[in-house]
């Protein structure tokens, strides 16, 4: 047997660079490359093997560990999880600070492997520099906090672990049914230690795209239930985006009649004026697909976890009945399910096969419900050029008719999103991206960041509020620094303008979320424009719509990120379309306002279905 002796750290590297898949037609390797912070963890070990392997392997610097774990997320979900990226930080802070965008990945299924330092194997040292002890475990690090949130997690403590802990942590993330965040914790010792690893563990291998047809039972369990339904309803989640199955959804709509509503995830599954799409769904919802899941006998959820906002935390369609076609039966079974599992477009296309000849029939109001939820959008988001302080529908709406039909926009938390899934018009399938399963603040810009990198050729808009943007900005500079261009769109609507509705509308008084309304000595006056010009961005301020939309013209023609700022109006959001949506009100309180709040709860949550 040939072998060649390197650190387990060289070794892990080269193996990595082996690995490929097929990406339309083309073997690719799985990973662009790899994002580093380095520290004392994993400097001397992974960083000489990352230096050495740098023409083939790339690596890239951030400025945040959470940051650049982000941009690896954002990667993989614009290239719909065909393709990954690596990231590697420190042992301490630096391992610690990639934990919240691992659960990022675990919510939304998305693959990113995560290689943190970690402390020593053979302990002589300890403890080491930023080593977290535990009293009555001596095996315990800090990384034991990627444990629930990794889909699969390794602690490498000698170099020949890796042979297999690296096939396993790979097929986690190609697996539909298990994608997620893999962890490998690397003893920063044992990075390296040398070994005389087989020539053949570093055989190039192509990985092949997994795709699981559904069970003949209940497959025809669900194409009985479909014919025997007189409001039958389609619910696109992420999962059919993930396969692929726009293509497949439009044919199957078209054939039989039956609407399709879409969730964050699924939103551009099938483009907003296609006659068979009814747009949002749930609590951020258009008034048309609600109104067809209201009357629903049977929701079919194809790709979706069909989570609270989706489903008006169980009260949108309450006496329907609801299957799920999922790749993950865990997801398939949930809310008492007709369950089908399987890849979402190899099920579409057999239950198109099975459907042939049969016809839903388009129920009388559709029509009628689409033209009105397509005015109130065309309402929402009009202005008038000179409005100063417009609503967050108003700049989207400036936004989208600045852009061409290929932009991607990228969002993740506040206000926004919600109005995004209402009211964005996707004409491509991959021209949104919105993070909404975890919903985490920060992720906007170093999302962007790897949006970009996903598509090169064409803009990408994150559209930002001032608290991400203040949370987590750092990453504006990554782009600048990799010529990776953005076109930022900063809503400032001074503070958490979000939350203070929900505030109000639980018959909170205002407090701690807008900057008026939290303690402070001093009322801080932020230019935003100036900030973003300091990391290197061109940026400007602007006072209205008018000034917005030239703004935008200049920010599509710039060579580098560019960061259009505008002041908006923390109290207004979008009226049309949305649902009831579970915030528990206390049962108890001084304030006539939330007791009325109390009632109102009370009476939503008597919509809800009942699993008991």
């Amino acid at each position: 047997m040939t072998t060649r002796r390197l650190t387990a750290a060289q070794a892990t590297v080269r193996w990595l660079a082996a690995q490929h898949v097929l990406v339309d037609g083309r073997e690719l390797p799985y990973f662009a490359g790899a994002w580093a912070i380095f520290g004392h963890g994993n400097v001397a070990g992974i960083g000489e093997a990352l230096h050495a392997a740098r023409d083939s392997f790339p690596t890239w610097r951030a400025h945040n560990e959470q940051g650049m774990a982000h941009a690896a997320i954002a990667y993989a979900k614009q290239m719909r999880r065909r393709r990954a990226m690596v990231c590697t930080s420190s042992i301490g802070p630096g391992a610690t600070n990639m934990v919240t965008a691992a659960a990022l990945a675990h919510v939304n299924r998305l693959p990113v492997l995560l290689l943190p330092g970690d402390v020593f194997a053979g302990r002589q040292p300890d403890p080491v520099l930023q080593q977290v002890e535990h009293f009555a475990d001596g095996s315990v690090s800090a990384n034991d906090c990627f444990r629930p949130v990794s889909r699969y997690f390794d602690r490498i403590t000698r170099p020949e672990q890796i042979m297999d802990a690296l096939p396993k942590a790979l097929a986690t993330m190609l697996d539909p049914a298990t994608c997620g965040p893999a962890t490998i914790a690397f003893c920063q010792d044992v990075q390296a230690e040398a070994f005389d690893y087989p020539e053949s563990f570093f055989a190039p291998r192509l990985w092949r795209e997994r795709r699981q047809g559904a069970d003949s039972g209940e497959l025809a369990a669900l194409v009985a239930a479909l014919k025997s339904a007189r409001h039958p309803l389609l619910i696109a989640g992420g999962g059919a985006r993930y396969s692929e199955a726009e293509a497949a959804l439009a044919a199957l709509a078209e054939a039989t009649g039956l609407a399709v509503a879409e969730t964050q995830a699924g939103k551009g599954a099938l483009p907003w004026n296609h006659p068979h799409a009814l747009g949002s769904i749930g609590v951020t919802g258009s008034s048309a697909a609600n109104a067809a899941a209201a009357r629903a006998d049977l929701v079919v959820g194809i790709g979706t976890r069909l989570a609270d906002f989706t489903t008006g935390s169980r009260s949108l369609f309450a006496d329907a009945r609801v299957a799920q076609i999922n790749v993950q039966a865990f997801d398939a079974h949930k809310h008492d399910a007709l369950a089908v599992v399987g890849d979402a477009r190899t099920v579409l296309q057999a239950l198109a096969r099975e459907l042939s000849g049969w016809h839903a029939g388009v129920e009388a109001d559709r029509q009628q419900e689409i033209d009105e939820w397509n005015a109130a959008v065309d309402a929402a988001t009009a202005g008038v050029d000179a409005q100063t302080q417009p609503s967050d529908a108003q700049v989207i709406g400036v936004v989208q008719r600045s852009c061409g039909d290929d932009a991607i926009v990228v969002c993740a938390a506040g206000g926004l999103p919600g109005e995004l899934h209402k009211l964005w018009r996707c004409v491509r399938q991959d021209s949104y991206h919105v993070e909404y399963g975890f919903s985490c603040m920060g992720y906007e810009i170093a999302g962007g960041v790897g949006v970009k990198m996903a598509a090169p050729d064409r803009d990408v808009v994150v559209m930002v509020g001032d608290g991400s943007y203040l949370m987590a900005n750092s990453e504006l500079a990554t782009s600048v620094m990799l010529g990776h261009k953005l076109i930022v769109v900063l809503l400032d609507n001074r503070g958490y303008g979000c939350i203070n509705r929900l505030q109000h509308a639980t018959g909170g008084a205002g407090f701690n979320n807008l900057l008026a309304d939290a303690t402070h000595q001093v009322l801080p006056q932020i230019d935003f424009a100036a900030h973003a010009a300091s990391l290197g961005a061109l940026s400007e301020h602007v006072t209205s719509l008018g000034e917005l939309t030239a703004a935008m013209a200049r920010a599509r023609k710039a060579e580098r990120s560019y960061v259009v700022v505008i002041d908006t109006d923390p109290l207004k959001s979008t009226e049309a379309g949305g649902w009831w949506w579970d915030v528990a009100v206390p049962e108890v309180s001084q304030r006539p306002e939330v007791e009325a709040a109390r009632r109102a709860y009370e009476q939503g949550t008597r919509m809800k279905r009942d699993l008991s």
